[in-house]
């Protein structure tokens, strides 16, 4: 009776493994796996795209570039080749979102120091006030890395051009005032073949942590 009690049990035993691993394989095999969009500028907020391009609804890449950053140095397409980065648009002297934005990408900074593959681009929306000692100085401030960080300014014409055309994510400023532009609190990923693969809320905590998991992820696909 014994006997026939404990193979039993083990008969319960295997059955409840068996059954366990059945349903984890079941589950991983149903479950979505990860994928990030790849936008073009018809995916987006027109408010953000120059109108020109507002109709692209593939193949849409990043631009080939060329801006100083806060070194003097001058920062091409070249400079990002097959890298993952993250692009924004901002200005030293701003007192509102700029900040916040700032401190959240040096947590990414952190996150991706010692990451080959990852690399972060600011472009200042006001190339006038933005001279490379001006960037310096800021980049000083807020413990920018130069190998993985360039603040990059030029002509602005270029940056606007770059900021609708290539990254969408920039408004239009005063209608009057020719290539103005009103910087957002968006943070552009791009792949390592210069597509965008994401959008994110420069000024949220929240969306900083989804936004360091997508760098994983792109580096890892």
């Amino acid at each position: 009776m014994k006997s026939v009690l404990y193979k039993y049990r083990i008969f319960i035993g295997i059955f409840i493994v068996f059954s366990a691993i059945t349903l984890f394989l079941f589950y991983g095999a149903l479950k979505p796996k990860k994928t990030l969009p790849i936008y073009n500028p018809a995916d987006v907020n027109p408010e953000l795209v120059d109108s020109t391009i507002q109709y692209v609804s593939k193949y849409h890449t990043i631009a080939d570039f060329s801006f100083t950053n806060q070194n003097g140095k001058t920062i091409t397409q070249k400079d990002y080749e097959g890298k993952i980065y993250v692009a924004d648009f901002f200005f030293t002297t701003c007192g509102t979102i700029c900040p916040k934005m700032t401190a959240n990408l040096v947590d990414v900074q952190k996150a991706i120091i010692n990451n080959p593959k990852v690399m972060l681009l600011s472009h200042t929306v006001f190339p006038e006030v933005d001279t490379v000692a001006a960037l310096k100085a800021y980049a000083l401030e807020h413990g920018v890395v130069d190998s993985k960080w360039n603040l990059v300014t030029g002509d602005k014409k270029e940056i606007y051009t770059m900021a609708r055309k290539s990254y969408l994510a920039v408004k239009l400023g005063k209608p009057s005032e020719l290539y103005d532009m009103v910087h957002t609190e968006n943070f552009v990923l791009v792949d390592a073949k210069k597509r965008v693969r994401g959008f994110y809320d420069g000024t949220k905590k929240e969306d900083m942590e989804r936004l360091i998991e997508d760098i994983n992820f792109l580096c890892e696909n």
